[in-house]
């Protein structure tokens, strides 16, 4: 609100008293208000003096008014400042995996993995993937990690069913043989002998296909 330049300007009356007619600009610091009510005081008529304690109130509720704007102007800055570090913070989880707090359809706490992060209104979210399940990774017989579904159907590198399926206990448990490999069944659920796939004790986490929005302060855990 502070104004450089203040112009006072003055007319002569009829009676030779000299008083106020304008003033170069509206916007008024305490400054600037001190300057007019001395000009004001010099050029007042001496018949008809000046209030000199509502000129005085004014210059308080000026000084008040400042002083609300510049804390209002401070507590912008500082919750800019707080949301941006923030957001900052948030941005150390992405990649992580992370807790809410709720309970899946499994009976255990739900599992999200972190993807980005993002303000909304004011407030942090992380935008996140959540873990349906982990998978036990399958070797074929060429050396190369497979691919297979919910239901343990084998997928080619297009996606197409090969018509042979990985046997499991629960989505993503595969079932060990006697011979220490995975149980590979063929397209009429029969146990194929000597498959040649193996399993190397990894595994892999299988993810929703959408992404949801979980507010930075909700998160419970991060793994």
């Amino acid at each position: 609100m502070a104004v450089e330049n203040v112009t006072v300007n003055t007319s002569t009356g009829v009676d030779g008293n000299a008083y106020t007619s304008s003033v170069s600009n509206d916007q008024l610091t305490n400054q600037d208000f001190l300057k007019l009510m001395l000009e004001e005081l010099k050029m007042q008529d001496p018949t008809k003096p000046m209030d000199s304690q509502q000129m005085l109130q004014t210059q308080m509720q000026m000084s008040s008014m400042n002083t609300n704007l510049k804390t209002i102007e401070t507590m912008e800055k500082l919750a800019s400042s707080f949301a941006q570090s923030n957001l900052s913070n948030a941005a150390t989880v992405i990649g992580k995996n992370v807790e809410d707090g709720n309970i899946g359809e499994n009976g255990v706490n739900k599992a999200f993995t972190v993807r980005s992060v993002e303000t909304i209104d004011g407030e942090v979210h992380v935008k996140a993937q959540q873990i349906l399940y982990i998978e036990d990774q399958v070797i074929d017989p060429d050396g190369e990690y497979i691919y297979y579904n919910i239901k343990g159907e084998i997928m080619d590198s297009e996606g197409k069913l090969t018509g042979q399926k990985v046997a499991l206990e629960e989505p993503g448990k595969i079932i060990i043989g006697e011979d220490g490999n995975p149980v590979i069944l063929n397209e009429n659920n029969e146990v194929i002998e000597d498959s040649g796939f193996t399993a190397d004790g990894s595994v892999m986490p299988v993810y929703s296909d959408q992404l949801v929005s979980i507010p930075f302060t909700n998160i419970t855990k991060i793994f």
